[in-house]
């Protein structure tokens, strides 16, 4: 039997609804929570934990409206980026990332679409460099993209770069 962390009394356990504190508002219906009857100290067990941020950006994404600043700080935590990170990527300076997530200003229109669809995508990053060579390519050296015109084959079923 599990026991109290905090005054080493039984638990019993109980499914409850409970506050996802990574996303404010944001409610987890159904989750076991172990609840010590002695001192009320209570412990969530929160399945696949990375499935459900990966549901909850998509679910983000595709809601309608501006996003908050509350949702734009987790969209950018999910894959593990810093604000500097983020900043970066979106071209714009850590200040603004700040702004954006304190509401204090308005994600522009081109950004809140970039995030949205970043969203659907997301996965943790551990390339950054082929990250940076995506997001922040010269998109005037039109020389480079003649000669590197996509090639693909398919093998197995799937289409791969050849």
């Amino acid at each position: 039997m599990k026991t109290c962390l905090e005054c080493g009394s039984p638990l019993r356990r109980e499914t409850r609804n409970v506050s996802y504190r990574s996303l404010p508002g944001t409610v987890l219906v159904g989750v076991d929570v172990d609840v010590c009857d002695h001192c009320g100290e209570f412990y969530e067990a929160i399945p696949a934990p990375r499935r459900l941020e990966m549901a909850l950006a998509r679910m983000l994404a595709q809601r309608p409206g501006r996003l908050t600043g509350a949702e734009i700080r987790f969209l950018r935590k999910v894959p593990g980026w810093s604000g500097a990170d983020f900043a970066r990527h979106f071209g714009v300076t850590p200040e603004t990332v700040s702004r954006w997530e304190n509401g204090k200003v308005r994600m522009s229109d081109t950004a809140d679409r970039l995030l949205r669809v970043l969203a659907t995508r997301l996965e943790p990053i551990d390339d950054y460099a082929a990250l940076d060579k995506l997001l922040l390519r010269d998109a005037d050296s039109s020389d480079e993209a003649e000669a590197s015109a996509p090639r693909l084959t398919h093998n197995d079923g799937e289409w791969i770069a050849a």
